[in-house]
């Protein structure tokens, strides 16, 4: 029987990190997916383009849920992790935690969601080239 974690953790390099304003809710006061989403792949385009070294687009994304709201004030914390590197190809997983406003705990994260951004690196004229060039 292998062990869980008591206290789940980010996993991956910190490449964001932002604060949920009032600018950035809905008609509802609520900060949408659609705002997250933008920065999540704002995050993995940073992760691909420093492997790729340069251009990349996104592709695809796989799954997403949320997990729980992000409340305005809420500082938002997004980690990326190269997964796999094929010929043009980048597979990056990206996962959301938060930071409560006035929450007691300093250090307390609470997870939102993750996702695998499918990115391929480009050249300069946007067409698709390998990650890597062979000289």
């Amino acid at each position: 029987m292998t062990e869980l974690d008591d206290i789940p953790a980010p996993q991956g390099e910190l490449t964001l990190r932002l604060v949920a304003t009032r600018h950035d809710t809905n008609f509802h006061g609520d900060i949408p997916g659609g705002w997250l989403t933008r920065h999540m792949d704002q995050a993995a385009e940073l992760a691909a383009g420093r492997e790729a070294g340069g251009r990349t687009a996104n592709v695809a994304i796989e799954a997403m849920d949320f997990l729980c709201p992000v409340r305005v004030g809420s500082t938002v914390h997004i980690y990326t992790a190269v997964r796999d590197i094929g010929r043009s190809s980048i597979k990056i997983d990206v996962q959301v935690w938060i930071h409560p406003p006035f929450e007691g705990d300093p250090d307390a994260l609470y997870k939102v969601t993750e996702a695998r951004f499918i990115m391929v690196a480009l050249d300069d004229n946007g067409r698709i080239r390998a990650v890597s060039q062979e000289t």
